[in-house]
Parts: structure tokens; sequence; C-alpha cells
């Protein structure tokens, strides 16, 4: 059994909004055993829904519609899904009249056009939706199955995960496609694959690797029966890799980087401060969005101009003039001005130049030096990273993350 999933709003094709909705979707779906073949977006245009619809219905066993059901003229879905099926939109008077309770109830006016949501294909069934208005929609015919889902995020996660993959559970009858993710640092793509490429080549379970900022995932999958005997299935196929790729497999599934540091400091009783000037506390929040972090995380300081990297950190002033902010000396002072200042038994500092503009100095886009002290002294690495501001910023993070771990490790 195949599906695909149409996202609809111009919104979406603007770049004014990220779609979120569809890769939960398509995760439900591979949770229920049928395969997402194709995820299409297309604009509030009536002829280009319909006919997008069409031909997702020729190919598609299931078809899963995100967004366009509210009360307004551009919220086209209900109206092409029953264009799609040839089938005619019909009021459910049950629905309207809780429409109407819904809204004289908080005093709003009543207006026409919000009756839209009462409205349904003749082959549909409605979706409760007890988080908003607009209930989502059940089609069956002619051995096809289309599903209406709402756009609003606090709206369609309940309906998704509740009703929807409730019904998808009962009519796959395959099983199931389990998914794990690995993560992996300080090893890039074609090293990982290089490594593990034997594995590759099954067909189940699979794995295949992908690239992130600073890391590389590898996603192992299986189909099976059950969720269990999956999970039966990429046990041993996780511990080979694990063999493979030794102390630079981190985690696995959300466990972040940050996480996996957090947890080793706990473990060992041990604690992080931070100096940061390049990344301007990015660091910090990485380290501080992990949850239980202030039993590691001390504290930190965001010292970005040369008078705040002496008055925060004590970095000397005839350092500063003579090496210059962007420098290896001044990183490895900040570290240990960090340190000092907190009490930390470890202390990491950043300090570059992320563009756009080079400095007005030698110190070209990229350039960058992270510091790290520990009990027993400090060590420092030059780095020279290629990208966007942003992504510069994020490296230096990850690999200073990266360095605490090999550190602790």
């Amino acid at each position: 059994m195949t599906a695909e999933i149409v996202s609809v709003g111009t919104e979406l094709l603007l770049g004014q909004i990220v779609d979120t909705h569809a890769p939960v979707m398509a995760r439900i779906l591979a949770e229920c055993g049928i395969g997402c073949t194709r995820r299409t977006t297309i604009g509030d245009n009536w002829d280009r829904l319909v006919s997008a619809l069409k031909e997702a219905l020729e190919r598609a066993d299931v078809l899963i519609t995100i967004g366009g059901l509210g009360p307004t003229v551009d919220d086209l879905t209900r109206d092409a899904i029953a264009a799609a099926l040839g089938d005619e939109l019909e009021k459910v008077p049950e629905m309207e009249a809780k429409l109407r309770e819904f809204f004289s109830s908080r005093n709003i006016r009543w207006t026409e056009s919000i009756a839209r949501q009462a409205e349904k294909p003749t082959s549909a069934r409605l979706i409760d939706n007890p988080n908003g208005t607009a209930p989502g929609l059940l089609c069956e015919k002619n051995g096809k199955i289309v599903i209406g889902l709402p756009g609003p995020k606090g709206e369609f996660d309940p309906m998704a995960y509740g009703p929807v993959k409730d019904y998808l559970e009962t009519i796959q009858g395959a099983g199931v496609i389990h998914s794990r993710t690995l993560r992996i640092i300080g090893m890039g793509e074609s090293h990982v694959e290089e490594r593990v490429r034997a594995l590759m080549d099954a067909e189940n379970p699979t794995v295949a690797p992908y690239a992130h900022t600073g890391e590389v995932h590898l996603r192992i999958t299986a189909r099976a029966a059950t969720r269990e005997d999956a999970d039966r299935m990429l046990d041993p196929l996780e511990d080979e890799i694990r063999r493979a790729l030794g102390h630079h497999l981190y985690g696995t599934d959300e466990t972040t980087l940050e996480a996996a540091v957090i947890a080793m400091l706990k473990e060992r009783g041990e604690t992080i401060a931070v100096a940061e000037s390049m990344t301007g506390g990015e660091l910090a929040a990485r380290l501080t969005a992990v949850p239980g972090a202030s039993a590691a995380v001390v504290g930190g300081a965001v010292a970005y101009s040369v008078a705040a990297k002496q008055a925060a950190l004590g970095v000397d002033s005839a350092l500063l003039a003579s090496a210059g902010p962007v420098s290896g000396e001044v990183a490895e002072a900040m570290a240990l001005g960090a340190q000092r200042a907190f009490g930390s038994t470890y202390a990491l500092a950043i300090t570059g130049n992320a563009g756009p503009t080079a400095d007005a100095g030698d110190r070209p886009i990229g350039l960058t030096f992270i510091a790290l002290a520990t009990p027993n002294g400090v060590t420092v690495q030059e780095q020279r990273y290629r990208g966007l501001r942003e992504d510069i910023r994020r490296r230096a993070t990850q690999q200073a993350l990266a360095t605490l771990r090999q550190a602790l490790l």
C-alpha cells in the first residue's frame, strides 16, 4: 500500500512558513507500514489543486491532504477533494449546530462562511477536531482513501497522531516500517560510508547515511510485522555499526551532542563553563537547552568586544594588542578566565570571524580558535570554516562540544 501527501497553501510556496507537517505524516505512514512515495505542495489555486489530487489518486492507495479546511474563500481543499472523487458536498446539520454553539458561547458573530466547515464530500465522514473548528475528513471510495487534515499545528498533531494513525493501523495489514537514527561525530560522511558500506546493500533492514552540519546520521530501517519485530532486526545491526564506528557514534534518535556531553559530565560529577565571542552565546544556549543541565553547567560569558574580554575574563590588554582578539593565545586566555571565574572543571572558549566581511587585520572569514581548559591544562585548535555566518557559528559550537566530549572520553 502506498500513499502521497499534498500540502496546501500559497504561504508554503512563498516560503513564509515551513512545512513541518508533511515529514510528521510521512513518519506516521511509515510506522503504519504504508510507504510514502511522493510529497507535493500546491498553492491556493483551484485548477492546480484538483489536478494534483486526481493525479495522486491515480498513483497511490492513500492520499493525505494538509491544510485548506478553514472557512475562507482560499480554503479550497474540502471542495477539491469532492471534485477529485466525483462527489458532491453535503451539509452535516449536527456539525453546523456544533459550530453555531461554539461561536455563540464566545460571543463571536456568525457568518455564513463559517458554515462551510460543516460540509463534507458525500463519501466522507468527519474526524472530530477538539482543538479547532474545522473537522478532518476521511473518504473511502473506489478502493481509494483520502484523509484531509487541518493546517494549524495544535489541530494537526492531535488528529494525525490520534484518530488518523489509529485508522491507518487498521487498514494496512502489512506490518510497520520502523527507523532508528544513529548520530556520528568526528567523521565525514564518506568515511562513515566506507566503514559500513557492506551493510548498505541489504534490502531489509536498510542503512542510509546523510550529512548534517558538523555530524553524520545513519538511518537504519526495518520492515516487519510489528514494532517489536522491527526492533529485533535493528538491534544486531546497530551493534555491528557501533563496532565499526567506535566512539564516533555518540547517540541515537533525538539525542543531541550537547545532551550526550551533559550526560557524561553529570555521570562524572564535573562541570563546564563557557566563554564566547564569535558565537555570541550559542554554545551556552545549546548546553542549557538540555533538561537537567544545571547540574553540569555553572555559567558563561559572552565577551564580544575587546573591553569585555578584559573585564569579564581577565584577558590581558597587552595580549589582546599583540596577538589580536581572534587568536589562539586569546582563546586560551578566555578559557582559563572562564574556568577561574566560574570555578568549573572545564571551560570552553570560542573566538573567530564569522563574516560576512573579513576583519580589519589579517583574520579571514571562517578563521576560528577553540580552547578547552581542563584540570590538566589547556588545548587550543585552529579551524577554518566555510559557509554563511550562521553555518560558521554552528560548526564552531559543534566542534567545541566534540572537543569536550573527546576529552571526557
